[in-house]
């Protein structure tokens, strides 16, 4: 990728995971990286590291669903530099599980950070690179949002809403300068699938269910996001399996729909007892 050196760069949920991979990546590539996250020890931690390493960071307490937190975060940090050049809207949740087995507060709870901390965290970067007339929008979604999964429907719904938001905004951002991508990565290793939460499922069978040569770890899908930002994709697919169940999606849904009740009938047999 194309370098780096002083470029302002804000990543949510960057105490872990794919947040801190592309953090540490950004800070090696010599941007000026803020690392955000709920977790403000964590978050600290990562930008300590970068600093460490010889790059340059800081690091906030952010709660990506307050509008007033993010917006004023990004006003502040756009002020201080006279530009936001990337902004990369990571941070994520998921709560798994059959519909059913779902209350509204935990299915709300996704939307309000998977997709309403995505729309905060784009709607006041949009707005501060199209004035300055540059920048680079960076969604984090994942492969359920480009293909049907059952048993994660709260999730999926939240990822569609981000892939459709990304790639309308795209279409909209273009002819002002400002660039939008989306990020849809299958199975990355991280703690994200041990830390959710999974209602009314044997959760260790569950993630056992996924072999293990299908993840790929947060430093390779790090650098696959940075080259698919730099040349300007519009979604960023990482790893094999995303690739092709989307090919294979696109040219023939029927099956794919066919391959997905069978994974549904697989899955169900994990749901523990009416509890």
């Amino acid at each position: 990728m194309a370098d780096l050196r002083d470029k302002v760069a804000i990543v949510t949920g960057g105490a872990s995971g794919i947040g801190e991979a592309l953090s540490k990546e950004l800070g090696k590539r010599g941007a000026i990286v803020y690392v955000t996250d709920i977790d403000e020890g964590r978050a600290k931690d990562v930008a300590s590291s970068i600093v460490a390493s010889g790059g340059t960071a800081e690091s906030f307490a952010l709660d990506v669903s307050s509008e007033e937190q993010v917006a004023g975060l990004i006003g502040d940090i756009a002020s201080k530099h006279g530009r936001l050049d990337y902004m990369f809207n990571n941070a994520g949740m998921a709560v798994g599980g059959e519909l059913r087995d779902l209350d509204m507060s935990q299915f709300r709870r996704v939307l309000d950070v998977n997709l309403w901390g995505v729309i905060n965290g784009t709607y006041a970067a949009y707005k501060i690179m199209e004035r300055q007339g540059h920048g680079h929008i960076v969604n984090v979604a994942s492969m359920v949002g480009l293909v049907p999964v059952p048993m994660e429907t709260a999730y999926v719904t939240s990822k569609h809403a981000v892939v459709g938001l990304s790639n309308s905004l795209r279409v909209e951002g273009a002819a002002l300068g400002v660039r939008v991508s989306v990020v849809c990565p299958d199975f990355i290793k991280t703690r994200f699938y041990t830390s959710s939460r999974h209602v009314n499922v044997d959760e260790d069978k569950l993630i056992a269910q996924i072999p293990s040569f299908f993840f790929t770890s947060p430093e390779r899908c790090a650098r696959v996001i940075l080259r698919g930002v730099n040349r300007n994709r519009g979604i960023i697919t990482i790893g094999i399996y995303v690739r092709l169940l989307w090919r294979l999606y696109r040219t023939s849904p029927r099956m794919v729909m066919r391959g997905q009740l069978l994974y549904a009938r697989k899955l169900r047999k994990l749901r523990l007892e009416d509890a």
